[in-house]
């Protein structure tokens, strides 16, 4: 007789071992019945009150190909809690020729047996919803004290040892940074692209993507609003981002969704989110409009004028003339050795004071070498898997690369001193001379300024 063997385990809390137990005590079954085991199917962090799981729905199929008698499972509830999943494919299965057996429960093949076998069924039914309601029961517990219930910590934050939220101060600043830079007037991409040059990874500890910006920003949580189901608690857990930023932020977001064509512009507006309103310090943005006859014009508008906000009467500012005149006075600003030697000592003075790079880096030095040592302990320890290798040479990867992060990082201020002078400097003479204005000469004229600025 041939058999496959069907484990599986429902929570990311529980571990491997509970497949390898249900294994063993599978396979000596069958060894003690002479049982031929052909595969085992397993379904790991799957639950099952549902019958969508991989590796379970892969085994009914193959049952199909008449090329097993049996699947011996653990226990039934391994195989399905929900009596009506239970009888569905226990009858597919006996019309493949195949039947569910237990390595652990005794059940005769007698009329008795389809009793028993019922009140198992019916038992871990049971079972599955009474844990979930007191799962549910103390999860609400929790969320009524604002303490962590699981899932994923969204960056910014650290859990204590009683389990509420803390701001982390390592990540926590980047987090405040970029709903400070889209309030500003950047967009989810060049964030994206800022904190992936920062090393700052998303909460799966993965490179950030256009999605990851968007859920940090949407999040509540960064205001300190705590919420489980129906539980709302106002500043339930520290707030990183500031109520009035969050809401300007949300407002800027919904006006940006019901702005469809907004990645479509024909032009680049340069100063946008470095150009500001010279009354009431709110930041310029870029518009344009056609005329009657279909010419286009394009200006820069004041962000609380165009919403009426305060009491703000600042006109549009052609994009043309206002970009011109930037262009011409950094020329002529960058003439000057003692306007040169101004730009260098802030630049330098603004890295020392928002570098908070290094600390950063130290820790994921830290989490990297703590890895690779646990990798090596389960290695010697004969624990050894297909992903072991590739996982140990990914972490020494992660390790070399930001142990070069770290002495650039502690090295690099002299050479970066002498490198921004040198830039700055070598930048006037080059646009110096070229007194083109034309929208090409502005565009290459303002970037050359924005990267030695």
């Amino acid at each position: 007789m041939t058999a496959v063997i069907y484990a599986r385990y429902s929570s990311d809390n529980q571990r491997e071992e509970s497949i390898e137990g249900q294994i063993r005590e599978c396979t000596a079954f069958a060894e003690k019945n002479g049982i031929t085991v052909l595969r085992h199917y397993i379904d790991r962090a799957f639950s099952a009150k549902t019958d969508n799981r991989p590796e379970f729905q892969s085994m009914v199929k193959d049952s199909g190909k008449k090329l097993f008698d049996m699947v011996i499972v653990w226990k039934l509830d391994r195989f399905a809690r929900n009596r009506y999943d239970s009888a569905r494919y226990k009858a597919l299965l006996k019309k493949n020729g195949v039947k569910v057996v237990s390595a652990t429960e005794v059940i005769s093949n007698g009329a008795e047996g389809i009793i028993l076998e019922s009140v198992l069924e019916g038992y871990a039914e049971y079972f599955s919803a009474d844990l979930s309601e007191k799962v549910i029961r103390g999860r609400t517990e929790n969320a009524l004290k604002c303490k962590f219930n699981g899932g994923t910590l969204p960056i910014g934050y650290v859990i204590d040892s009683e389990h509420h939220f803390q701001i982390d101060p390592l990540t926590a600043p980047y987090v405040l940074e970029v709903f400070k830079r889209y309030d500003e007037g950047a967009t989810m991409t060049d964030i994206r692209d800022w904190l992936n040059g920062q090393g700052i990874k998303n909460a799966k500890g993965q490179q950030m993507t256009y999605n990851s910006i968007d859920h940090i920003l949407k999040n509540r949580r960064y205001r300190g609003e705590y919420k489980y189901r129906d539980i709302v608690v106002p500043d339930g857990i520290p707030a990183i981002v500031p109520q009035d930023l969050f809401e300007r932020v949300q407002e800027k977001l919904e006006k940006n969704r019901r702005a469809p064509a907004r990645h479509k512009a024909e032009e680049d507006y340069l100063l946008t989110t470095k150009l500001y309103c010279g009354y009431c310090g709110a930041y310029m943005f870029g518009e344009s409009g056609a005329s009657h006859t279909g010419k286009v014009y394009r200006y820069y508008k004041c962000f609380s004028a165009k919403r009426k906000r305060g009491s703000c009467h600042k006109k549009p500012v052609k994009k043309q003339f206002i970009e011109d005149l930037f262009v011409n006075r950094a020329i002529a600003a960058l003439q000057d050795d003692k306007t040169i030697e101004a730009i260098v000592s802030m630049v330098m003075d603004l890295q020392e004071r928002e570098n908070t790079d290094l600390p950063l880096y130290e820790q994921q030095l830290k989490e990297a070498e703590t890895g690779i040592n646990n990798l090596l302990n389960a290695i010697q320890q004969g624990i050894l898997t297909p992903s072991t290798k590739s996982r140990l040479e990914e972490l020494e990867a992660a390790k070399e690369d930001l142990e070069i992060r770290n002495r650039q990082r502690e090295t690099g201020k002299t050479e970066a001193d002498g490198e921004v002078r040198d830039h700055v400097a070598g930048t006037a003479p080059e646009v110096g001379h070229d007194e083109a204005r034309t929208s090409a000469a502005t565009d290459r004229h303002f970037h050359q300024f924005g990267v030695c600025l």
